[in-house]
Order: C-alpha cells, then sequence, then structure tokens
C-alpha cells in the first residue's frame, strides 16, 4: 500500500513539473512574441517616418543645436560654485522671508 502511495506522489510531481514546464515554455514563447510585435511596430514607424524625411530633419536639428552649444560661453568651476552658492543663500532667505510672512498672517487672522 506504501508503495501505491509513493507512486501516486511522483506520477503527481511528475504532472506538476511537466505543467510547470510547459507554462514557462509559454511564458517564454508569449514574451518573444511580445517583442516581436513592438520590434515591428518600431521598424514600421521608423520606415514611415524615414519615408516622410523626418529622420533627415532630426538630424540636421542635432547638427545645428551641436554647432549652437559650442558656440556657448561656459562658466569657469570657480564661477559655478560662485552661482550655486548664490542661489542657495537666496532660496534659503526667500523660505525664510515667506515662513515669516506665513506665520504674520496666522497670527493675525486666525489667532484667536
Amino acid at each position: 500500500m506504501r508503495s501505491e502511495f509513493r507512486l501516486g506522489e511522483r506520477e503527481k510531481a511528475e504532472e506538476l513539473a511537466r505543467a510547470a514546464a510547459w507554462r514557462a515554455e509559454t511564458i517564454f514563447v508569449n514574451n518573444w512574441l511580445q517583442i516581436a510585435v513592438v520590434a515591428a511596430v518600431i521598424g514600421a514607424v521608423f520606415g514611415y517616418l524615414w519615408w516622410q524625411g523626418q529622420i533627415k530633419r532630426l538630424r540636421v536639428y542635432c547638427q545645428e543645436t551641436w554647432v549652437e552649444l559650442q558656440k556657448c560661453a561656459w562658466p569657469t568651476r570657480d564661477e559655478l560654485k560662485g552661482s550655486t552658492a548664490l542661489i542657495m543663500v537666496m532660496v534659503a532667505m526667500l523660505g525664510i522671508y515667506i515662513y515669516v510672512i506665513d506665520t504674520v498672517f496666522y497670527q493675525v487672522f486666525f489667532h484667536k
């Protein structure tokens, strides 16, 4: 009787293993199918944009942007540190000012 019970358990375990393998295979195939569909859609959109000449326009835009960025005068490290410190001080001062005004208005209008 014990051998029949063990045989039944083994068959159940094998069936569960086959079902798990089938699910894994199905998920794998579904994932590849989704990837293929997304790739086909992206390819179709890219082809349409190429046909319309939008890709060439984007390339020209990027080249012109790069040329304009090379003309910019970028700050030195010391100038950048100074500007950053100034902005941090101004933000702190603005925060303190808003806190004080808010506290005063609260005391005037809502304090009983």
